[in-house]
């Protein structure tokens, strides 16, 4: 019996002083940042609005790696331009040099080029267009998934974009933060796996040598002696690794939008009636007065 009346008074002692603390701590930051709820209402929605300017300089502070995430997603949708429009998807060595002077040919998913000497033209380039019959499926695949990554990575940019502008410099309405940092991150992460698809898939390709039957006036083989990645693939899938990145930074912050919901911007509160005809409220009596004479 002694026991348990010695752990209820210690639980009931510690629960005291845990509400003490708690109040002690909302006194002192009322009292640090000038809130008095019986003072004038527009000092006090002052100092909530010092308050919620406080709030908000965390947030930008909590977000540096967002921003870098911005700079990955900007750098990234610029590489994916550039492999997009590359040619050098795959190299083919071909063993006729007859036409083919340079001995290499370089076969990207929009045209395939060549340099020869024998020709009247030194760089001999033919289109392949998606409705292309020789072409494999990896082809067209790729020109339709890129240009979808182009699509989603400037989508992406421009929502991270605005909810870094939203975080850095404090606008107004924030209600519309998580909203844009979720919008940014799931827009990378499908840009990044838009690109992906057809540069694993041409990768495979070219490391299993499989062949393309061009008609005749492209002057290539069907089979080159040997072929091998090129430049555009090897950009890209680095491309694609940093829009991965980039989704995944924005996505994990969360900050952003679980604080913005406690540190909404205070609307400035109506004036409080006074009881004399002016509206003055010098010579009431304070109520805490009252109280003791009550008493």
């Amino acid at each position: 019996m002694v026991s348990e009346s010695l752990i209820n008074l210690h639980a009931s002692s510690d629960k005291s002083w845990r509400l003490w603390s708690v109040f002690e701590s909302q006194q002192f930051l009322t009292a640090g940042l000038g809130i008095n709820e019986e003072a004038d209402p527009e000092e006090s929605a002052g100092a909530l609005r010092l308050r919620f300017s406080v709030s908000m300089k965390y947030v930008a502070h909590t977000a540096h790696w967002q921003f870098l995430g911005l700079m990955f997603g900007v750098l990234a949708w610029i590489l994916t331009v550039a492999t997009t429009g590359l040619n050098e998807w795959r190299l083919w060595f071909v063993s006729d040099v007859s036409v083919v002077t340079s001995g290499v040919a370089w076969v990207g998913i929009w045209r395939a080029c060549f340099y020869s000497h024998a020709l009247p033209v030194i760089e001999n380039c033919r289109s392949i267009s998606i409705s292309d019959s020789f072409a494999p499926a990896e082809i067209p695949v790729a020109q339709v998934l890129m240009v979808s990554a182009l699509v989603c990575g400037m989508l992406g940019n421009l929502s991270a974009a605005a909810a870094m502008r939203m975080v850095y410099f404090s606008m107004k309405d924030r209600r519309n933060v998580g909203t844009l940092f979720r919008l940014a991150g799931g827009l990378y992460l499908l840009s990044g796996a838009c690109s992906s698809v057809p540069l694993l898939w041409n990768m495979y390709s070219v490391l299993s040598n499989r062949t393309i039957h061009f008609p005749p006036d492209f002057l290539l083989p069907a089979a080159p002696a040997r072929q091998q990645l090129g430049a555009a693939i090897i950009v890209g899938i680095f491309a694609s690794a940093l829009m991965l990145v980039s989704g995944v930074l924005f996505l994990c912050y969360r900050y952003a939008w679980e604080a913005l919901g406690d540190f909404r911007e205070p609307e400035t509160r109506p004036e409080q009636k006074s009881g004399l005809p002016n509206g003055d409220q010098r010579g009431q009596d304070n109520p805490a007065f009252l109280r003791e004479d009550n008493s």
